[in-house]
């Protein structure tokens, strides 16, 4: 391998880590390995450090794609927990709002999922790295300001429900560059006429590259003390 000329590898982000702490592990490890004194590392299309799954490292001169992986149609599994909210969507904060949910069957989930297919516009999460401003929105809304984001278009090619067991689902989306799982959580509990959170979320393709062929930083590690 030859990581200066440009390398594009597949990793299993970790559940907990930023994509920035994958980026800076691998960076280290293979300046470490070949005493590179600068190395050009960067990764294609951020994961939330509460979700875990496929990430693309480049290093070198693959760095200069990274926008064509980006721009990639991207596959999710989200775990949704309904009847509950709260204020990122997510499990970052506590949970703000409870709804009933003896209301929801198995056919109303897949009517509501199936009304998600296509183009829409969706507003994203106040706590998120969009920009508002200048500043992060997240910034704004961990001191507790109100922001109004701009929605974005998007589009969900695929998607489907995976596990019912109320209040408790498990759902599997393949969706457009820009898309936010947790909004689409939001407005999935939204159409239920209740409410609904993301409990876990595992990015497992982009375009044609799948979880299946990433490695962990273990595996990594182990492959780079043979090379």
């Amino acid at each position: 391998m030859n990581f200066a000329e440009g390398e594009v590898l597949l990793f299993d982000k970790p559940y907990r880590w930023t994509s920035f702490d994958l980026v800076k592990k691998i960076r280290h490890m293979v300046k470490v390995k070949y005493n590179y004194s600068k190395l050009k590392v960067g990764h294609a299309g951020t994961l939330d450090p509460l979700a875990s799954g496929l990430l693309i490292i480049c290093t070198g001169k693959a760095t200069k794609q990274i926008n064509t992986y980006q721009d990639q149609e991207k596959e999710y599994v989200a775990g949704l927990l309904l009847g509950k909210t709260t204020p990122s969507f997510d499990l970052e904060t506590v949970y703000d709002s409870e709804y009933p949910t003896e209301h929801i069957t198995r056919e109303m989930i897949d009517a509501t999922l199936k009304s998600f297919l296509g183009e829409s516009d969706q507003i994203p999460p106040i706590f998120s790295a969009k920009f508002f401003e200048g500043k992060r929105a997240y910034e704004y809304a961990r001191k507790g300001e109100e922001i109004e984001l701009k929605a974005s278009r998007i589009s969900i090619s695929e998607i489907e429900l995976l596990e019912f067991n109320v209040p408790n689902i498990l759902i599997r989306v393949k969706c457009s560059k820009g898309t936010y799982i947790r909004s689409l959580v939001r407005d999935i509990g939204i159409h239920l006429n209740s409410g609904a959170c993301m409990v876990s979320l595992r990015r497992t393709a982009i375009g044609g590259y799948t979880i299946n062929n990433a490695l962990s930083i273990e595996e990594f590690e182990n492959k780079l003390a043979l090379l």
